[in-house]
């Protein structure tokens, strides 16, 4: 399925169920393991497994597929892997903790710089 169509796909799911604050970062410089990585935030232990049902089935349903699906039971974090898009659904506290969207936006010169700068302040 063609990376647009799919990130489309994954965006318009996540909207029907209400998520907040939904990222799209482009990692096709970043890494070669996949070319997205959607970040988007639920409210509720509820609301994140809602979300990721809604991304599973609305993907199956355009006759995507999905690879696997990780922290479904607890719902703090959950990872659905379509392949070419990675899709993180977290509660609000957990997603500013792990802050990935500065982690993949960051070129690795960039992180490098950052680190350095983080351990010359400590």
């Amino acid at each position: 399925m063609d990376i647009r169509k799919l990130q489309k796909i994954v965006v318009a799911a996540l909207e029907d169920i209400k998520a907040v604050d939904i990222e799209v970062i482009n990692t096709t410089k970043l890494t070669s393991l996949f070319d997205r990585v959607i970040i988007a935030s639920g409210n509720s232990n509820r609301q994140t497994r809602a979300l990721a049902k809604s991304v599973q089935e609305k993907v199956k349903e355009a006759g995507g597929e999905v690879v696997s699906v990780e922290g479904e039971d607890t719902g703090e974090w959950v990872l659905v892997d379509l392949g070419d898009i990675v899709v993180h659904l977290m509660q609000p506290a957990v997603r500013s903790y792990y802050n990935l969207e500065e982690l993949w936006q960051a070129t690795p010169a960039a992180r490098r710089k950052m680190a350095a700068a983080s351990a010359a302040s400590e």
